[in-house]
């Protein structure tokens, strides 16, 4: 064979290689023939807790999990009482006492899992002493930079009423806590009264007794804007070669910075992917021909979404 044909074929090679491999990272594994192995609850599992803690052994390239519970059973369904997508492999449920069957699958994007066998347990009923609230939304360390959110929690079987409390000193005195309300329901609107970190737990209440406080959940209200950032370079009006590194100075609160890039007029947006946002403090531009004349400037944005005063205006002209 000649060499130049050996070369060919060694090149050709060489590409089917890496098609190979492209089309290896795009083709998602198939979960089809795998197995759910649940854990908890067993089966014919007696709960005194209205708080079911279901959990299921994970799938290897599952990318989420349907989870199924339906009283009494699903040969004879009365009522579908859970039908919920979750990303773990865990997931806390409150029930009223009777008689359930669970059971769940694993999904990614192209396939599934047969479901798992179901496993019926039972939920006693019992005095609201022993149980606890489970708590809704927002969720755990939320930030936020909105002063008025609802706060929800799920119901519990025998409460008649809820006990909302929310704290910035993690209810080490009961008597000066943020506030305390009483609620009928299961929602309320609460409204911050400064920018700090809070803490709230609900309580379920009858007539004649108190369930366990809930677990504590973190709240940050945050409404104040990072800092402006400075622009490093390209210095205004300089004349620079594509692609053009924009690079500018971080702003200490900070999460993302918004690129904002104009046109020759200052004005108009450049196109319509601006402005962008990256989480580092440089990015390059590699759009235009030689002889534009582009402008640009930056805002800090922060973990609440508050966005910074604009940068200082600057302008580079392409080589």
């Amino acid at each position: 064979m000649k060499p130049y044909l050996l070369s060919y074929l060694f090149l050709f090679l060489l590409a089917g290689m890496g098609l190979l491999s492209s089309c290896g990272d795009i083709i998602e594994p198939s979960i089809s023939k795998s197995i759910v192995l649940t854990e908890a609850p067993s089966n014919q599992y007696l709960s005194t807790s209205y708080t079911i803690n279901f959990w299921w052994e994970e799938v290897g390239n599952a990318l989420s999990y349907h989870l199924q519970v339906v009283t009494p059973n699903f040969n004879a369904p009365g009522s579908l009482v859970l039908d919920t997508i979750v990303k773990k492999n865990t997931f806390a449920f409150t029930l009223s006492p009777g008689s359930y069957q669970w059971r769940v699958m694993a999904e990614n994007g192209s396939s599934q899992t047969a479901y798992s066998t179901p496993k019926s347990f039972t939920v006693a009923a019992t005095s609201i002493k022993q149980q606890s609230v489970q708590l809704a939304s927002p969720v755990n360390n939320f930030i936020t930079n909105q002063s008025a959110i609802i706060f929800q929690w799920g119901s519990l079987y025998g409460a008649t009423q809820y006990r909302f409390e929310i704290d910035t000193n993690n209810f080490v005195n009961e008597s000066t806590v943020i506030s305390n309300q009483v609620i009928p329901g299961q929602q309320i609107n609460f409204t911050f009264p400064k920018d700090q970190v809070y803490q709230w737990r609900i309580r379920a209440e009858n007539d004649t007794a108190q369930a366990q406080w809930s677990t504590v959940s973190v709240v940050t209200y945050d409404h104040t804007p990072p800092l402006p950032v400075n622009l490093i370079s390209p210095t205004n009006g300089q004349t620079i070669g594509l692609p053009v590194p924009l690079q500018w100075s971080a702003s200490i609160s900070a999460v993302k910075y918004k690129v904002y890039v104009f046109k020759s007029d200052s004005t108009s947006l450049y196109n319509q992917s601006f402005p962008l946002q990256v989480s580092t403090t440089n990015y390059s531009f590699n759009l235009g021909n030689s002889g534009d004349k582009v402008y640009w400037q930056v805002t800090a944005l922060d973990a609440a979404g508050n966005e910074s005063l604009v940068s200082q205006l600057r302008s580079f002209v392409l080589q």
